[in-house]
């Protein structure tokens, strides 16, 4: 599933090209990508069809794009989605697009968003704004100014900041691991605690700071919870840098590009090789219903 540099690969992909743009047309290709709109607010095209879009905006995972009025329009890219941003000559035949959204930019002239899901557990919805229940801007986006900037999708309201967000409380963050006694994996996980964090990314951060995932996030120091949101923070920034981590042609960036982070993995994905620190071979152990892929001797639950 994509996580939070890949979206933000996507976020900042559109940014330039919708912002300010006029929704000229909407074509819905298979519903089944609105399960997560709300018919009661009104019609899905209806809402859209001359729409300006105001910014692109992401808190961790969910993307946003802030409409004139009190509405957005919410992607979640689930396992497969993608958006693509394609000419209007560009051929409409791909199979796996579900939403095309047609648009008019005052500089770029007409475009178009094409919503491609394989899996079709990704979606778009129209939602109402919120407004932030700190009062600070909502999430990451090019531009703050506008009254979209404290106003949060009430899908997304209760997704907690990420660590790359400029509103991101630390103090918080460390009182919430205090209070946990399940493994700081989990807890990284949880959407709730801190948001974009995914299991590839988990298992990089906690490599790269010798912690085996089972190790109750209560038990860490304090010291030892800043070294973990360091390297959290160096490594989702450090896959920014490289356009995310692609292991397939499902993640790409608006203009089908991949991400190159893949090459620069130190744990996930790399059972069996040796750990790029002691040399002991990597392993892979069951965790949920996904796997944890770590250095039994680097990272020994303490």
């Amino acid at each position: 599933m994509p996580e939070l540099p890949e979206v933000e690969v996507v976020r900042s992909g559109l940014a330039p090209a919708l912002t300010g743009a006029v929704i000229s047309g909407v074509e819905v290709l298979d519903r089944r990508s609105l399960k997560r709109h709300d018919p009661t607010i009104g019609d899905f095209e209806r809402l859209l069809t001359g729409a300006r879009v105001a910014a692109a905006v992401r808190r961790g995972k969910f993307l946003w794009l802030p409409l004139d009025g009190e509405r957005a329009i919410v992607g979640h890219l689930g396992m497969s989605g993608q958006m693509l941003l394609r000419t209007p000559e560009h051929p409409g035949d791909d199979r796996h697009a579900r939403v095309r959204l047609h648009v008019e930019h005052p500089e770029h002239g007409e475009l178009r968003v094409d919503f491609v899901d394989q899996r079709i557990f990704g979606s778009l919805a129209v939602d109402r704004m919120l407004p932030t229940s700190d009062g600070q801007i909502a999430g990451f986006s090019a531009s703050v100014t506008g009254e979209w900037a404290r106003s949060i999708p009430s899908q997304v309201a209760h997704i907690a900041r990420d660590p790359l967000d400029p509103a991101f409380s630390e103090s918080a963050f460390a009182a919430r691991l205090a209070r946990r006694d399940t493994g700081i994996k989990r807890v990284l996980l949880d959407q709730g605690v801190v948001s974009g964090i995914g299991n590839i990314y988990a298992d990089e951060t906690l490599w790269a700071v010798r912690l085996h995932p089972e190790q109750p996030a209560s038990s860490l120091s304090l010291r030892r919870v800043n070294e973990l949101l360091a390297a959290v923070r160096d490594v989702l920034g450090r896959a920014l840098v490289e356009g995310g981590t692609s292991f397939d042609a499902q993640y790409v960036n608006v203009n089908g590009a991949s991400g190159y982070f893949a090459h620069s993995l130190n744990a996930y994905g790399q059972t069996g090789e040796p750990c790029a620190r002691c040399g002991t071979p990597i392993v892979r152990e069951p965790f949920m219903n996904r796997s944890s892929h770590l250095c039994p001797k680097c990272q020994r639950r303490r």
